[in-house]
């Protein structure tokens, strides 16, 4: 059966503002349903790495924030650490970089929680029973709240082709660890050159598979011990244990989707998800800069289903004409997110999702 999608457009009207329509648009699909008073409600969004200025804007977040007071919850914004050592790799440069983009308590009316902890220790393992994990590692803070809501920015992504409402919550709940896992199929390394002999990694590792050894006397990690939890990858403070990035996209994809279903889980029928086709940038907002859009803004969507919803933002992407401006310049290709690239089969999340059980591929877009 066809989920359904519902969508508004950025056209507005003296009397009717966008910020007004967002609101109506997440009574239409049927948000309110979904909190009940006293809910601890986890808002997952992305505060955008610093330089980027493709995020939603902050604005937006506090009509979603008002709603679910409205509705007796307790709101609160989140997101996880990231992996690689940009400006959100820990709470504290992640909340500053929040704040400093905008989303201050005096303006999205909501505090902000990392949902890993300081340095993306914080975590639950969340049992799934899946194709590549037995469990996944997700930020405690989205675990134990009450309700969910997924607010996404759609744009798109070098490693997943995309990036919508279930790269948005699977990437960004993990652990740090666990986006290691998702990132990688190899064994971590230590580059003995850089490593200043802290003993961080040897206290960290759950498998007690790393000890100072050598002439050098310097950390090495066991091969035959290693489980490949990436603790240690995020500890080191001088990053002398590589980060492995290697992993083919559908891999990728379909462990991504896994951890969505683990922060999913356990909240049937208390899970909402709103994408923004807006500032659709070629790469993640992620990155520290944010290159010109590929389409002009085409609307805000919601549903209660994550792939359904991430389906009809590629679609509506996918029917929009190039911007000229962008880096397909004079391109009307037919699929835009192949076009920029071509070695990522960006499907590969929806097919996964639709497999697992985490929504359909079959919609029904509503207008609002």
């Amino acid at each position: 059966m066809a989920a359904k999608v519902y969508y508004t457009s950025m056209r507005t009207k003296r009397g009717e503002s966008l910020l007004a329509k967002l609101v109506r648009l997440y009574k239409r699909a049927g948000f309110e349903e979904i909190i009940s008073p006293g809910d601890l409600v986890a808002i997952k969004v992305h505060f955008g790495e610093k330089g980027n200025t493709a995020y939603i804007r902050p604005q937006f977040i506090r009509q979603v924030v008002e709603q679910v007071k409205l509705a007796g919850g307790k709101p609160f914004l989140t997101d996880a650490n990231t992996l690689y050592r940009g400006s959100r790799a820990n709470a504290v440069d992640h909340l500053i970089t929040a704040i400093e983009n905008g989303f201050d308590y005096a303006v999205v009316g909501a505090p902000l929680i990392i949902a890993d902890g300081l340095t993306g220790h914080d975590y639950i393992k969340v049992p799934v029973n899946l194709k590549h994990f037995q469990e996944v590692k997700i930020g405690a803070a989205a675990v134990h709240a009450d309700a969910f809501i997924a607010v996404s920015h759609f744009k798109g992504h070098e490693a997943t082709g995309f990036g919508g409402t279930i790269k948005n919550i699977g990437m960004g709940l993990g652990s740090r660890s666990g986006k290691q896992n998702m990132h990688s199929d190899l064994l971590p390394r230590v580059n003995r050159e850089k490593c200043i002999k802290c003993g961080r990694c040897i206290k960290w590792c759950p498998a007690d598979a790393i000890a100072f050894a050598g002439e050098e006397g310097t950390a090495l990690i066991s091969e035959t011990r290693c489980i490949g939890c990436g603790e240690c990858v995020t500890v080191c403070p001088v990053q002398a244990i590589a980060i492995n990035w290697k992993t083919e996209a559908d891999m990728l994809q379909e462990k991504m989707v896994e951890y969505t279903y683990g922060v999913l889980k356990d909240k049937v029928g208390k899970c909402g998800f709103i994408s923004f086709v807006t500032s659709v940038s070629p790469d993640c907002d992620c990155c520290g800069w944010s290159d010109a859009p590929l389409v002009a803004d085409l609307g805000i969507l919601a549903s209660k289903d994550p792939v359904a919803l991430d389906q009809a933002c590629v679609d509506l992407v996918n029917q929009a004409p190039v911007n000229r401006i962008s880096v397909l310049g004079d391109k009307q290709v037919e699929d835009k997110f192949r076009a920029l690239y071509p070695k990522v089969d960006w499907s590969v999340q929806l097919r996964y999702g639709e497999e697992i059980g985490l929504g359909t591929r079959q919609y029904e877009l509503i207008e609002v």
